[in-house]
């Protein structure tokens, strides 16, 4: 494992727009938010990226965060960080027009001494620390680790409306964040990736195109990604159910 720090980059610059398109839901349910995108939704009263952050913050091995954001929510991230007193956010940035050009941009403002990068999504409140110390201290022996959950449902390749195959789900895994990398690895990853002209919807996928071996390890059902409103409603209940309420 590399030496040195481990950062969290928190992808927070999401566009939400399945979350727009069922904005009417949000109204209806009594959800609103403080900022342009998802993660500043109300979750059981508080912004959803301020859940994230706390997990991040009661993790002991997690030494820095930085936060990636849109352009417009630069001062709204600032006020919610110092609100809930979020003391190791060592950076907040704006994030690029694609997730992987966020995380580039995150990147780049890496504190110096980090050696580790956890790459996690803003809009996955429920992770527990328990798994971010369970993903760091996995990287041994590893070019990555993943949190992921086994495939549950039936899954078929389709084209059209045709289904073609029936896919072995023993083999299939549903991938969450974090992600945990070192960091020299991530970086020469990603640099490769933007010369190529490649965009892949995780992280991962940038290493394991270059042959590097990424470990998953066990995840939760419950670290899920508040994507479209009916996600917000079982976040709600988990979250209360811890909270024993």
């Amino acid at each position: 494992m590399s030496k040195g720090s481990n950062t969290a980059l928190i992808v927070a610059a999401g566009k939400g727009q399945r979350m727009r398109a069922g904005a009417s839901s949000l109204a209806r349910w009594g959800f609103s938010e403080v900022g342009t995108g998802k993660q500043y939704l109300s979750l059981c009263g508080e912004p959803l990226l301020a859940h994230t952050l706390r997990a991040l913050q009661g993790c002991d091995s997690i030494h820095q965060i930085v936060v990636i954001v849109n352009e417009g929510d630069i001062e709204v991230c600032r006020g919610l960080v110092e609100e809930h007193d979020i003391s190791k956010v060592s950076e907040i940035t704006v994030g690029g027009e694609e997730r992987q050009d966020s995380v580039g941009n995150g990147l780049r403002v890496l504190p110096r001494d980090t050696g580790v990068v956890v790459i996690h999504d803003g809009a996955r409140p429920l992770i527990l620390p328990r798994l971010i110390e369970e993903a760091i201290s996995a990287l041994s022996g590893w070019d990555g680790v993943v949190l992921g959950v086994p495939v549950r449902d039936t899954v078929k390749f389709v084209e059209g409306e045709r289904i073609v195959q029936t896919l072995d789900r023993s083999k299939l895994w549903c991938i969450q964040t974090p992600q945990v990398f070192p960091r020299h690895l991530l970086e020469e990853a990603h640099e490769r990736a933007r010369g190529d002209g490649f965009y892949g919807t995780d992280d991962a996928v940038l290493l394991e195109r270059l042959g590097y071996r990424v470990r998953v390890i066990m995840g939760s059902y419950e670290n899920i990604k508040i994507t479209v409103p009916e996600d917000l409603l079982v976040a709600e209940v988990i979250l209360k159910r811890r909270q024993g309420s």
